[in-house]
């Protein structure tokens, strides 16, 4: 049975929730390779910068990326990807993965047993 916390429930609700757009499975992927500013994700993904930022918005408060000031010019917001919410997802999907495997090895040795 799955152990997971009603708190990192919330974690990966909030994950999944965010990670449902295209737009943001684009920005999640661009920031993969290196942090960015709001401007070149913008124009990289297609978008125009109102929607960029809420999309952008969107990731903050999911707390998938988070925001920093650049360092040469600190109206600049640069923004890269933290690894915390994919950890709970990813072990949430282990937990998931691993509850799966039992209930179909469970199956498989049901229906060979009645096979005999």
């Amino acid at each position: 049975m799955l152990k997971t916390s009603n708190s990192a429930l919330r974690l990966i609700d909030r994950t999944f929730a965010a990670l449902a757009d295209p737009h943001r499975r684009q920005v999640v992927e661009l920031l993969r390779e290196k942090p960015r500013r709001a401007g070149e994700l913008a124009e990289a993904v297609g978008l125009s910068p109102p929607a960029m930022s809420r999309h952008l918005k969107t990731l903050r408060e999911s707390r998938l990326v988070e925001e920093t000031p650049a360092e040469f010019d600190t109206r600049v917001r640069i923004y890269r990807l933290r690894p915390q919410p994919m950890a709970h997802l990813k072990a949430w999907l282990e937990e998931t993965e691993r509850l799966w495997t039992e209930q179909l090895s469970g199956l498989k040795a049901y229906l060979e047993r009645e096979e005999e």
